[in-house]
């Protein structure tokens, strides 16, 4: 099964891929927006590794996140994806408000829709909540 990884170009979120890919068999779908934190450079070293699936979205546009649910079915989420600088927040408070609340509220519905349309031996392996708490304890 797959995961899907939000943010996963920013330097917490490149780091996690890079150690998962490194640790694991599992294919990973890195689903970020390449905003000023994004950066493809981290990565390189994954290039053509066929477990690193790169997406470049956002994760407010919700028929994008369900598109990749359905499609790669993961058996987990992690969100890296975030507005973090705080100077940056004072200049554009709106930025902060459209990721980091509607754009989680709409990743964690889109998860909640995926989730409630599996089986149920398989909703067991689906792991929204718990990974989305331990990704924001992180930060």
């Amino acid at each position: 099964m797959a995961i899907l990884v939000t943010g996963g170009a920013g330097f917490v979120g490149a780091n996690f891929l890079l150690d998962w890919i490194a640790g694991s068999d599992e294919p990973v779908v890195n689903l970020d927006k390449l905003t000023y934190a994004g950066n493809l450079e981290t990565l390189t070293s994954l290039q053509g590794n066929t477990r690193h699936i790169f997406v470049q979205g956002d994760i407010g546009d919700r028929a994008l996140v369900e598109s990749l649910l359905a499609e790669h079915q993961p058996r987990m989420v992690v969100n890296f994806a975030a507005e973090s600088h705080m100077d940056r927040s004072i200049h554009g408070p709106g930025d902060f408000v459209q990721t980091n609340i509607v754009g989680t509220f709409n990743l964690l519905e889109s998860g909640r829709g995926y989730w409630s349309g599996l089986a149920e031996a398989d909703k067991a392996a689906y792991r929204t909540g718990e990974i989305l708490r331990i990704a924001f304890d992180a930060r």
